[in-house]
């Protein structure tokens, strides 16, 4: 199926997926986009929802956005707004800027705030070396496996944080390596293939732009593991904006930034932080609230801006 890439406001929600065999089945509820499986998902029939945030970048002060600090603030008071308390947090990676500590502390105090449960994925600008690895798993990766990679569930659903950030290839790609592999094929093996799998990682597995880093090398070893399972998603952040795609059983979403936007693939020479007018900033900005129910819904993405 073709890349389908959207930039959708506050007002709008981001179209919602799941697959039955080789099909996709899309609804309308409410006027909302939503979409039915046909199949097996043992996701409990309460159904519950979680948020994803991701790049944070506390730390980072440049005219894209003078104060990253505020508007993770403002991300996290659009959390605690949300009508129904999600069940936890999701952050993609780059909760730092430069990884220091302060930044880290900053960091925790300031998601802390929204007072869930997070589940961390480190970003490239977390890990920068062993020393900062070291701080960024105390902080963030207690209870992680090898390299900070680790797996819960949550009411049916599996859920896999992936490290991709630590040795980085040509033009900045992620790389899981053959450990990780080797444990996330182990994870998998024994679940039934009626379990909803839930991926995230802060680069994005799939290729969206080679050129720019926007992809893991050997992503497609790991996307190969969820080949069996009726319903997988893959949860993503590092470019700063919505894309999204579905291949096969598989959903994609990455997510915005809380710091600052980056530009489009191919609208820019390079890969940045992206300079709007200041009025324009925080319609750019956002976090994801998923919703995971049995029946009805059985994945549910709403994309919300902090303003706009």
């Amino acid at each position: 199926m073709d890349d389908t890439r959207a930039k959708l406001d506050r007002r709008q929600v981001l179209e919602c997926m799941v697959w039955a065999g080789t099909g996709v089945v899309w609804t309308l509820n409410g006027g909302v986009p939503a979409s039915r499986l046909i199949g097996e998902a043992k996701a409990e029939e309460s159904g519950f929802s979680f948020v994803q945030i991701s790049d944070s970048h506390v730390g980072f002060s440049k005219p894209a956005n003078p104060d990253a600090r505020a508007t993770l603030k403002e991300a996290i008071a659009k959390i605690k707004a949300l009508p129904q308390k999600p069940a936890f947090m999701l952050h993609t990676g780059d909760v730092s800027h430069l990884a220091r500590p302060q930044e880290f502390d900053d960091a925790h105090q300031l998601i802390g705030e929204a007072g869930l449960d997070v589940h961390y994925a480190p970003g490239e600008h977390d890990i920068v070396d062993p020393a900062t690895r070291a701080a960024y798993l105390e902080r963030f990766g207690k209870g992680a496996t090898g390299g900070g990679w680790y797996a819960f569930d949550h009411k049916g659903v599996h859920f896999v944080s992936l490290v991709n950030v630590v040795d980085l290839k040509k033009n900045g790609l992620g790389s899981l390596g053959p450990e990780q592999l080797a444990w996330l094929d182990n994870d998998l093996r024994g679940r039934s293939a009626s379990t909803p799998i839930v991926l995230f990682a802060h680069i994005p597995l799939w290729m969206v732009a080679p050129d720019w880093g926007w992809g893991t090398e050997d992503g497609a070893q790991a996307l190969q593991m969820l080949s069996r399972f009726g319903s997988a998603t893959v949860l993503n952040g590092h470019i700063h904006q919505l894309m999204q795609k579905v291949e096969g059983n598989v959903t994609f979403h990455t997510a915005r930034s809380t710091a600052f936007p980056q530009p489009a693939p191919g609208s820019a020479p390079s890969p940045g932080p992206m300079k709007v007018p200041a009025e324009k900033l925080r319609s750019m900005l956002g976090i994801a609230n998923i919703t995971f129910k049995r029946n009805d819904q059985p994945l549910a993405i709403i994309d919300s801006a902090l303003e706009g």
